[in-house]
Order: structure tokens, then C-alpha cells, then sequence
């Protein structure tokens, strides 16, 4: 059983280069999905409270 599509008599030479091209796109993807796969997911915190700050950088109030 062959994976993809078999080569026919009316498709044109395929080249070593193009062939190299497939193969590190290929390579490149599935580096890709694994680290699409392995990365850890982080919920980004939201805000409890804005802080009003006043025109010198500190806090109001104190």
C-alpha cells in the first residue's frame, strides 16, 4: 500500500530538489503540530482591581 498519490506516466519528472523542498516542509510542519501539541497553556490572570495613580506615578491617598 503507498501513502499519497502514485506518480502517473503524463505527470511531469518530479526533481531532487523539489523533493527535498516537500520533505523539509513536511519535517518543518510536524515540528510544528508537536509543539502546538507540548505547549503549555496559561490562563492569563484578569485584572482584580484598577489602581488610580496620580500624575507622578504614585497611588492617591496615601
Amino acid at each position: 500500500m503507498t501513502r499519497g498519490r502514485t506518480r502517473r506516466e503524463s505527470d511531469p519528472p518530479i526533481s531532487g530538489t523539489a523533493i527535498q523542498a516537500a520533505e523539509h516542509e513536511a519535517a518543518k510542519q510536524r515540528l510544528l503540530d508537536l509543539a502546538e501539541a507540548e505547549r503549555t497553556r496559561v490562563d492569563v490572570p484578569t485584572p482584580t482591581e484598577a489602581v488610580p495613580v496620580g500624575r507622578r506615578g504614585g497611588r492617591k491617598g496615601r
